[in-house]
């Protein structure tokens, strides 16, 4: 057993004093832009070697007391290929808690090392492992804030065991939190993984971080993850780990990505599609990335309305420089003589945003909000399947997303906020140009307006809001579209597999809201005395629930008329059948037409009544 330990620290000890350790980098998309956020960068020892892979490699240096050296090691390999192969983005680099404050991180190695390969260090996140427990709080939060001051940003793994639980994420505050792929595998298919990764976006909002999926290996958990607004992924289905790693997005992944879910509540901007990146892009020719410093001055000079320069490698966007910081630092001594002849790389952003043209503009939003400063200055880059396609502006985008808050306020039913009729107009539009199947549901208040005339407009405004309470509860909040479209109607675009049930619950729990809106004497009676249409003192039912439902394919109908149409003459359907049972005081009806619109030979519409 000794000869065998000794033969793994001799081997160790041989890949590290040669340099034969392997870094592989595996892609980080970032939903929001349709782009790679950088690459995390994974070690391996040499092919054939016994110390192959990354578990025995550190389990031996673990052993013999030489963690902190190979985790330097692995640190440096891995920062020396990032910059031979010119990956764009963000570098995520694994750090145990302890070597964060030892001397071969604190000594200033790192930062000479970094210059030597011209990588700002706002393009380095430190990627917190948590395979080794905190013991020194107060030193660690000290070394964050030392790494911070110099720019580099801070990440912590999976919510496992260890220190990355709840209470070092609020005491250390990263920018990046990774979720442990146990939530993320299979998140499709389980409503408790859902929402425990619910819970884990309120607090990333909560904190200003960004949430990273690790382990999306499937595409429904890839378009799960991606429609409940998680930043970013990471994961085999994007792609697996490799020493030259993939820069533009694979064939599965583009097809994932195009499989958009539409906005639930969507802003707006009037009839048509939703703005993206692609309306904002405007053409400002690039510089190559052999331009020289000379060359991108005399442009900025030429035309003093740029303030940024693209840079390209071909037609691929790797940098961006800003007017004023060249200016500024071609104003100081000597040095237009000193750099005017060097490449342009010197001086250029190496991590500027880029985004696909198809990123939204609440994905460009959002984006904008949890990034670094500068880009609200710099903009961002546009592409089209990855190549270079134009410059965005940060003013042109919030001129844009003003506009939109303006109509979708102006859209918004006053009582309850949801969307109003051109906002579901809109949805539905879309979902028949998708060609998906939904089911269209039309749901309407049976007896409220004497509810509405007996006790008044106030209350009769509790009811309306109680109901659309318990629609969003009863709804998938991921994929059901829930409009209001005035007064006690409301329309509901359910793809949900489940909908029937959903709308019994709606009916159900309605009915039970509005009996503890009695008193005692009133429950008992089943009702309340009021005046009816004849002037009559009598009994008066409670507000009940009709629900009309009609099932939507691909090809059944060319507009949201049709739609609504068909919604419409369910809901009339259940309404009558709601009249038949009317000597029951509670109850609610729906109303199932499961013939396919314009066709008469398949079965008959069905209805039933809940008392």
């Amino acid at each position: 057993m000794s000869a065998l330990v000794d033969h793994e620290v001799v081997e160790l000890r041989r890949i590290m004093d040669n340099g034969m350790l392997v870094p592989v980098f595996q892609p980080i998309l970032d939903f929001r832009v349709r782009a790679m956020l950088g690459y995390e960068s994974l070690i391996r020892g040499p092919e054939g070697s016994s110390l192959h892979w990354p578990l025995q490699l550190f389990a031996v240096a673990a052993r013999c007391g030489l963690s902190d050296e190979l985790e330097h090691a692995c640190r440096e390999a891995s920062l020396r290929a990032f910059a031979a192969r010119r990956l764009p983005g963000r570098l995520f680099l694994n750090v145990t808690p302890g070597c964060l404050v030892g001397d071969r991180l604190m000594n200033g190695h790192t930062r000479d090392l970094l210059n030597e390969l011209s990588i700002a260090p706002n393009r380095i996140v430190l990627e917190l492992t948590e395979n080794q427990q905190i013991t020194n709080m107060p030193g660690i939060q000290d070394a964050l804030l030392h790494y911070r001051g110099r720019g580099f940003q801070i990440a912590i793994d999976d919510l496992g065991e260890g220190f990355a639980n709840l209470r070092m994420w609020s005491e250390l505050r990263p920018e990046f939190v990774k979720i442990d792929k146990h939530f993320v595998n299979g998140i499709a298919d389980d409503s408790i993984k859902f929402h425990f990764v619910r819970a884990m976006q309120d607090l990333a909002e909560i904190c200003n971080a960004s949430l990273i999926a690790e382990g999306v290996e499937r595409s429904e958990d890839f378009i799960c993850i991606r429609d409940m607004g998680i930043a970013c992924g990471q994961g085999y289905f994007i792609s697996r780990p490799e020493a030259h790693p993939i820069r533009q997005l694979s064939g599965q992944t583009l097809t994932a990505l195009d499989q958009q879910s539409l906005a639930l509540s969507p802003l707006t901007g009037g009839p048509g599609r939703l703005p993206t990146a692609r309306s904002l892009a405007k053409l400002v020719e690039p510089v190559p990335l052999n331009a020289n410093n000379e060359t991108v001055f005399s442009r900025f000079e030429a035309d003093p309305t740029l303030d940024v320069l693209p840079v390209v490698l071909g037609k691929q966007p790797v940098g961006m420089i800003n007017r004023y910081s060249m200016i500024d630092r071609f104003a100081r001594p000597f040095r237009k003589e000193l750099f005017g002849r060097k490449s342009c790389e010197l001086f250029m952003d190496h991590a500027p945003l880029v985004v696909d043209q198809f990123a939204t503009i609440q994905e460009l939003a959002m984006m904008l909000s949890l990034a670094p400063k500068h880009y609200l200055f710099d903009g961002f880059i546009v592409t089209s399947e990855g190549e270079y396609l134009g410059v965005g502006s940060s003013h042109d985008l919030m001129a844009t997303i003003t506009e939109m808050q303006i109509s979708a306020a102006r859209y918004a039913n006053p009582l309850t906020q949801l969307p109003g009729n051109v906002p579901i107009n809109e949805y539905v539009d879309r979902m028949l140009e998708g060609d998906d199947n939904f089911v269209a549901a039309y749901i309407d208040i049976d007896n409220f307006k004497p509810y509405n005339d007996a006790f008044g407009y106030r209350r009769g405004d509790d009811v309306i809001q109680i109901l659309a309470r318990l629609i969003c509860e009863a709804s998938d909040e991921r994929i059901d579209f829930i409009g209001h479209i005035g007064g006690d109607d409301f329309f509901v675009v359910f793809r949900s597999v489940d909908w029937e049930m959903r709308c019994w619950q709606i009916i159900s729990t309605f009915i039970e809201a509005m009996s503890n809106l009695l008193g005692v004497e009133e429950r008992l009676r089943g009702g309340y005395m009021a005046e009816n249409r004849r002037g009559e003192f009598s009994l008066q039912a409670l507000p009940t629930l009709s629900i009309g439902a009609v099932k939507i394919s691909p090809g059944d109908c060319e507009s949201h008329r049709e739609v609504a149409a068909a919604a419409s003459a369910a809901k009339k359907q259940a309404k009558k059948r709601a009249k038949d049972v009317a000597n029951e005081p509670l109850g609610g009806s729906l109303f199932v037409e499961r013939r396919r619109i314009g066709s008469f030979d398949v079965p008959q519409a069905c209805a039933r009544v809940f008392n």
